[in-house]
């Protein structure tokens, strides 16, 4: 097997895993969090381990960005009721 998918590879997981620390923005660095769960699922496929690839995808790429995104709104959700509590 050839070093180049495998490099190139891994290059994609470093530069989605730093734009994901990089960014500040939680909906975005929830979509750039699903790309770095695909691209490891990517990764762990050209590594020949398909069954970790399958488990990489379905939580690395939509159930942990899901939950990130519902709690961040959950939180905005509680800051704006409160804010609008202490208004007289």
């Amino acid at each position: 097997m050839s070093d180049l998918p495998l490099s190139l590879g891994l290059a994609l997981v470093a530069v989605t895993g730093t734009a994901t620390v990089l960014v500040r923005d939680p909906v975005r660095q929830s979509f750039l969090l699903s790309l770095l769960g695909f691209a490891l699922a990517l990764l762990f496929l050209l590594l020949q381990a398909p069954d970790v690839a399958l488990s990489q995808l379905a939580v690395g790429s939509a159930l942990t960005p899901l939950m990130l995104l519902l709690s961040v709104r959950k939180v905005r959700r509680r800051a704006r009721d409160e804010s609008r509590q202490e208004r007289p």
